[in-house]
């Protein structure tokens, strides 16, 4: 069984929940990289005065790189499980905890304005363990507004029911 980015949720992707969430839809996925979308909203938690901050687009950076790996991680349980998440009586898994260890090279060309859809891609350059190395690029269109460097580490922690973290079973 094939899933595509598009078939999941965003919920389902992230570890993350309102007013937390910074992407709409996963659009693109595959072993090295990954693409979002996401429009700003005048509700947005980073939204003042009709722009969205400086820390919205970083987040939005690091909800894409963790939209990647819930979709990796979900991808797996279908294909081991022969499963359709929407359809299915089987549990998929919590997505797992990441955190942000570093940002470097970060360049902020300017701040998206409510109404702006953000496209956001990432790219692995490397990957060790729980830990990747990505390069990472916010557009609106063919403007880029956004860049930089970030390295992630994956937890082994999901998001417990309260909201909290717990330890996984895995």
């Amino acid at each position: 069984m094939s899933i595509r980015p598009t078939d999941i949720d965003v919920l389902d992707l992230l570890p993350h929940r309102q007013p937390f969430i910074m992407i709409d839809k996963l659009t693109h996925f595959d072993l090295k990289s990954a693409k979002t979308v996401f429009t700003v909203r005048n509700d947005n938690l980073f939204c003042c005065d009709g722009v969205m901050e400086e820390a919205g687009l970083v987040e939005n950076i690091a909800q894409t790189c963790a939209a990647r790996t819930g979709f990796k991680q979900i991808k797996q349980q279908v294909e081991v499980n022969d499963i359709v998440p929407a359809n299915s009586n089987h549990t998929i898994e919590k997505v797992k905890i990441g955190v942000i260890g570093m940002i470097n090279m970060l360049e902020m060309k300017r701040c998206p304005l409510v109404g702006e859809v953000l496209e956001t891609s990432m790219d692995i350059e490397e990957e060790f363990f729980s830990t990747t190395l990505v390069c990472s690029e916010v557009k609106i269109g063919d403007e880029t507004i956004a860049t930089c460097r970030m390295k992630l580490f994956l937890t082994d922690k999901t998001p417990g029911e309260n909201g909290e973290s717990r330890e996984s079973e895995l």
